[in-house]
This record gives structure tokens, sequence and C-alpha cells, in this order.
């Protein structure tokens, strides 16, 4: 089982997961066109997907999403909700094979089963994803604003997780944004902050992590050191499993033995 990300940021996001001949692309925040040059760095022809998951309707996760599936001809799985709000975007999926997926419902797809995690987050209906293949389990997190039960639950016992860590508070306030996107950056229909992601951590079995992936940092409101310096408080040993994605580079494949 492995894991690499084409780029994450609020500029665009897109990460795979592959298990034996399965791999599948989560969220696709690039143009088709960028897509397949991302994906062709990491040595996948983008009709090697065998399916791409949504998160949820945002456009830096779902950009691309319609015109890649269309040319590859793969099936797209998302939630009702950020299915209907997508047809209200531009960004549409006419002429895609949709499945829905339900929260809180795992599914089979191709060789990994599937959850669907309900987040609190500003979009229709939001999930994020765990995936799992014999006794290994991968956990995608991003954009949520705060830590539930149901999501504590849901990734407490990963091989690898990617991490959002979106900002650091005192950045935020102090930073360009202005007051009314600050107030939803750093609420609880928001992102993450790196102290909230250090809580999540607190609760999870840290030891069982072979990879963990910061993610989703803010260019204007964080810094990989800040991030990094508050997971490191609660990953205290086996530092160097901890690698951060960036927006440009996302970050290569992570195996998971």
């Amino acid at each position: 089982m492995k894991l690499a990300s084409l780029g994450s940021g609020s500029k665009g996001n897109a990460t795979l997961v592959q298990a034996d001949d399965t791999l599948i692309l989560i969220d696709c925040g690039f143009t088709a066109r960028e897509a397949e040059q991302r994906l062709a760095r990491l040595g996948v022809p983008a009709d090697a997907l065998s399916a791409i998951v949504v998160t949820h309707e945002h456009g830096d996760h779902i950009r691309g999403v319609g015109a890649l599936a269309r040319k590859i001809s793969c099936p797209v799985y998302s939630s009702f909700g950020t299915a209907s709000a997508v047809q209200d975007k531009r960004a549409n999926l006419k002429g895609v094979d949709w499945r829905e997926v339900r929260p809180g419902r795992g599914f089979t797809l191709g060789a990994m089963e599937v959850l669907p995690v309900l987040v609190p987050h500003d979009a229709r209906e939001p999930c994020q994803y765990r995936f799992a293949w014999g006794d290994r389990t991968v956990g995608v997190l991003t954009d949520l604003g705060a830590i539930t039960p149901h999501v504590v639950d849901a990734y407490q016992d990963c091989d690898a997780l990617m991490l959002e860590c979106n900002h650091d508070p005192q950045l935020l306030a102090s930073g360009p944004y202005p007051p009314s996107l600050k107030r939803r950056v750093g609420g609880m229909l928001g992102h993450l902050s790196n102290a909230q992601a250090a809580a999540l951590l607190s609760q999870a079995n840290v030891d069982r992590l072979q990879h963990l992936v910061l993610s989703h940092l803010s260019e204007q409101n964080n810094t990989a050191r800040h991030a990094l310096d508050a997971v490191e408080q609660v990953v205290t040993a086996g530092r160097e499993r901890i690698g951060v994605a960036s927006q440009n580079e996302g970050f290569d494949w992570l195996q998971i033995h």
C-alpha cells in the first residue's frame, strides 16, 4: 500500500492511494491538464486511475474532477450533497459515471475498503476518507474545523495519515485576511489549526504511524516550522516519520509496509 500527493494547499489538492492494482485519486483541485502533468511526475498515467473520490465541492478540491473523469472514463465517488453542490458550480459532473457514497457506510473499491467520514466544514455534505487493505490503513483528513469524537474514532489507528495543519492562530490573527475570512478559517466549520491537529494525535495511536504528513498548510497563516513544532510535542519519538506536503510538489510515494 502506498500514498502520494500531487499538491496540497489552497491553490489545489489531489492525493493518491494505491493498494494492489487499485489506484484512487482523492480530489482533483487542478485542471485536468495540470493534474496529468503532476501524475506523470509521480510515474502515473492518468488512465491508470481506478476512480476519483471527492471530499467536497470547494474549487481547490473539485476543479478538474469532471474533465479528468470524462477524459479517462473513470467513476467518481462522492456524497449526494457534494454531487448536488458540484452541479450548481461550473465544475459539473455532466457525463460522468457518478456513484454515491454515504457517510459512515464503508464500501469496497477494487482491492480497498473505503470509509467516508462526515466532518464539520462549510460545504454541503463533506466527507474525508479512510482506506484499508488487509491489516493496513491509510487516513486522509483535511478541511475540517473541529475534531469530533466520530473523527477521533475513525482516524485513531492508521498506518499512514495525511493530516491538516492549516494555520497557526497567532499568524492567522495578525495576517492579511479580512476579519470575516479569519472567522471562517478559524471557526468550527473552517480548517484545523496546528494545535487542533496535535490534539487529534494526542488521542491517536501514534506509535502505529509509519508516516504522518502535515497537509493543507496556509501560505499566509502558517509555516512548516510552526506546524512541526506543534505536532512534535505529541509525536516525540520517530520524528523522521513526519513530513510536510507542499503546494507545488505535494510529496513523493510513501510505502506502507
